[in-house]
């Protein structure tokens, strides 16, 4: 094999990461610019690794991005709210301390509905937990 040749190969796996790299990061700009405008007019908006969340005219509504686009999940009347639990993302049915960190849920509990707000931070969580009961108070 020529040296111009190998020398030409060592440049190849840098190559294909810059062209990797730069495809998230044009997927990722498009998810941000298509979450500015699914959350527009929003009171409450949160976009992470488990999804979107808007809190919108009195309702909480919840997406995933999937295919390109946002595909509702589930939503909840704020007034109809009587608990927010925070609870483990995984391990059933777990409360988190106040000390933990990383992936979560939130558990919104009224109207006779029991449903669950996934969260990829558990700060920001709990964040939102104080402002659904605070706005949930409002609403009646």
């Amino acid at each position: 094999m020529s040296e111009g040749l190998t020398h030409g190969l060592l440049w190849l796996p840098p190559l294909l990461v810059f062209v990797l790299l730069t495809a998230l990061g044009w997927l990722e700009r498009r998810r941000q610019r298509l979450f500015r405008l699914w959350a527009s007019g929003a009171e409450l908006a949160k976009l992470d690794g488990c999804g979107a969340a808007q809190l919108c005219d009195g309702v909480l509504s919840w997406s995933s991005f999937e295919a390109g686009q946002f595909q509702p999940q589930g939503s909840f009347v704020i007034k109809n709210l009587e608990l927010v639990e925070l609870l483990s993302l995984g391990s059933g049915e777990a409360p988190l301390t106040e000390e933990s960190q990383g992936a979560c849920r939130l558990r919104l509990v009224g109207g006779g509905q029991q449903l669950d707000l996934p969260f990829a931070d558990a700060h920001r969580a709990r964040h939102w937990m104080h402002d659904l009961m605070a706005r949930s108070r409002c609403e009646l």
